[in-house]
């Protein structure tokens, strides 16, 4: 479909990217990945036609269609929501109004017999037949499936899109890409604005879309589970790899092992040769064999080991002053924007240490709720900080509301107080500015850099809860895992909010879904979560098509009868011990873990001392009490299920 050959992108003298070449086939499901600033959305406007290349060329088959979506749109607001989608279908629409005119010609025309009218009539049938095909009695169930897929509900579709966040027009653009069904997709950044449960959407529908595609992504997940290929773009070279994302790591760095093995091999058969030659050279009986030898070094193919871009952010962030047991308490806390209620009756808990998840649809409360956290709104009901609780906010928007007109330095230099400001510059390193990079304007950063300078501000505050909105936007994969093994080790009290299944997966203990005005707490990771949902899914399915009759009627009563308080008792308990289970499977894996120590030390000494026994048979008595204890708390908990 496309053939990329010998391509060369050039800024400024500097070589962005050298001399690439690679072939995308129709069915090729391509992964782009690489550092912030590597080339990869250059990459994608070169493609898109939307950029000159230095020099190269790029060959595409007489039939491809592309679909470009591109990381930041320009758009005119003239239309509604739906009227907006519908241009998708520019062509069809066309069609439709030639039907309609032929149709209206015919209807009014009486020479029958007239090869005219024949004409007219083979041309409305031509018409009505590709219209068909192209899906024209549907096309709009379409535009609505799609819609709601990506978010936007039933009413959203006669509001102006001028009523709408940048995130949302995104989603307008991308599903009107998806609907005109090109034959090759080129996205960047798609999952960048959506939630959760509309990037599950577009991983469906990309998994059974019959075309190529290429998808500049930092999240790894969404790459894994739609591509079957992966570019990596370093230092201006591609890599080039028949995976996906985890995949192409492993054989990477399999690649990687077999070139440090055949350089190390071939270095030494060189030194062996130099050494022979050096030794024999005055020899005459050995004469044709130096020669031969030195012939031999002279046509070697030098193995080279791929240099590696190891630039990477060394994020670790400063110990937590110590703040009370309860960190946030709110209390039937409502949010009304005018007549728009957000938030109704929110109960929540947050302790000392915590790290935990905000997740649903955008747009159902989850930076409202982390805002009115951070007292920046007014509301109803209760809400508490607790005791010594020093607050540090990374807002989705962070990095944009950096001053343009500062460096880099004085960005930081700005809020930096006492001792640290010696240490700028170090910090900055850490953080990959380095050399003139720290004297740039902010106006030139790239998205992910401003987001590493905004990440540099909210370390330097004593801060002991860390609440961040959407901070992996615009970091790529090195950078997201480093910002998540810094979270993971540090040991004040996070609540992200973030729609990255990866980076969430293994951060935190705890999620809570943002829906209908209401708020639902789910021990255990992010991964947890999904099945769980799942599972609702086919509970209210089952509860839609319990049949009606009398047993199920009374239990139907029976439901009915409970008030709003003993359901939200129940509700409470059912928490409760779904976290008390948690609990006690994780001290439960500890003790077992400690015994088989004891059992591994034991079998390797014939002399083990009596208190080594009294140690382990406390810990096989404490192993029955919480096995005891955690069966009991299980047989509670499937009731309450």
């Amino acid at each position: 479909m496309i053939s990329v050959n010998q391509l060369v992108v050039s800024f400024g003298g500097f070589d962005l990217l050298k001399n690439i070449s690679f072939l995308i086939g129709d069915k090729d499901r391509i992964g782009l990945v690489g550092k912030n600033g590597a080339g990869k959305s250059t990459m994608l406007k070169i493609m898109a036609g939307e950029q000159e290349l230095t020099s190269g060329t790029i060959s595409c088959a007489k039939d491809l269609n592309i679909g470009y979506l591109p990381q930041h749109l320009i758009v005119k607001d003239t239309r509604n929501v739906f009227e907006e989608t519908r241009t998708a279908f520019s062509e069809m629409l066309k069609m439709k109004d030639d039907i309609h005119r032929i149709n209206d010609e015919i209807s009014t025309r009486k020479d029958y017999e007239s090869d005219d009218y024949m004409d007219l009539v083979n041309r409305f049938s031509e018409l009505n037949e590709r219209y068909q095909i192209l899906g024209g009695s549907h096309f709009e169930a379409d535009i609505e499936m799609t819609l709601k897929g990506l978010g936007f509900e039933r009413s959203d579709f006669t509001r102006q899109t001028s009523e709408f966040s940048g995130g949302w027009r995104m989603r307008i653009e991308l599903a009107k890409i998806l609907l005109r069904k090109p034959s090759m997709f080129l996205l960047d950044e798609p999952t960048n604005h959506l939630d959760i449960e509309s990037i599950q959407w577009l991983e469906d529908f990309l998994k059974n879309y019959d075309g190529a595609m290429m998808v500049v992504s930092h999240d790894r997940a969404f790459l894994n589970n739609i591509t079957n290929r992966t570019i990596e773009i370093s230092l201006g070279r591609i890599y080039d790899f028949k995976a996906s994302y985890d995949r192409y790591l492993e054989l990477k760095e399999e690649q990687k092992e077999s070139q440090i093995a055949a350089y190390n091999n071939q270095q030494k058969l060189i030194q062996d040769t130099k050494e022979f030659i050096a030794r024999f050279r005055y020899k005459p009986t050995k004469a044709v064999q130096v020669q031969a030898r030195a012939r031999m070094l002279e046509k070697l193919d030098i193995v080279e080991v791929d240099q590696d871009d190891n630039s990477r952010l060394n994020i670790k962030f400063p110990p937590a002053i110590r703040s009370g047991k309860v960190v946030v308490t709110c209390k039937k806390l409502t949010k009304n924007y005018g007549d728009l209620c957000v938030l109704k009756d929110i109960d929540l808990t947050i302790e000392r240490g915590d790290k935990i998840a905000f997740v649903g649809k955008n747009g159902e409360g989850k930076t409202t709720l982390a805002r009115v956290i951070l007292n920046q709104l007014d509301y109803e009901g209760e809400m508490k900080i607790g005791h010594n609780v020093k607050v540090g906010y990374f807002a989705q928007n962070q990095a944009m509301l950096l001053d343009d007109d500062l460096t880099v330095f004085e960005t930081v230099d700005q809020i930096a107080v006492g001792e640290i400001r010696t240490k700028i510059r170090k910090i900055l390193g850490s953080f990959m500015f380095s050399g003139d990079d720290i004297d740039k304007k902010v106006v030139v950063l790239s998205g992910g850099e401003r987001t590493r300078l905004a990440m540099v501000r909210l370390m330097l505050q004593p801060v002991n809860f860390l609440v961040l909105d959407e901070p992996t936007n615009h970091l790529d994969m090195r950078s997201k895992d480093m910002l998540k093994k810094a979270l993971a080790e540090y040991d004040g009290t996070v609540l992200v909010i973030s729609h990255d299944r990866d980076f969430l997966d293994g951060l935190v203990k705890c999620v809570y879904e943002f829906k209908d005005k209401k708020i639902r707490q789910y021990i255990g990771g992010i991964y947890e979560f999904l099945r769980d949902k799942k599972l609702d899914s086919l509970k209210e399915l089952e509860r839609n098509n319990i049949p009606s009759g009398n047993a199920s009627s009374k239990k139907k009563e029976h439901v009915q009868k409970l008030s709003y308080e003993e359901q939200k008792e129940i509700s409470r308990n059912f928490n409760r011990l779904k976290k008390t289970i948690h609990k006690e499977e994780e001290k439960i894996a500890q003790i077992e873990k400690n015994i088989a120590e004891i059992d591994k030390q034991m079998a390797n000494s014939n002399d083990v001392d009596n208190n080594v026994f009294e140690g382990y048979n406390k810990l096989k008595s404490e192993l029955e009490k919480f096995i005891e204890k955690w069966t009991a708390d299980s047989e509670e908990f499937e009731k309450l299920k």
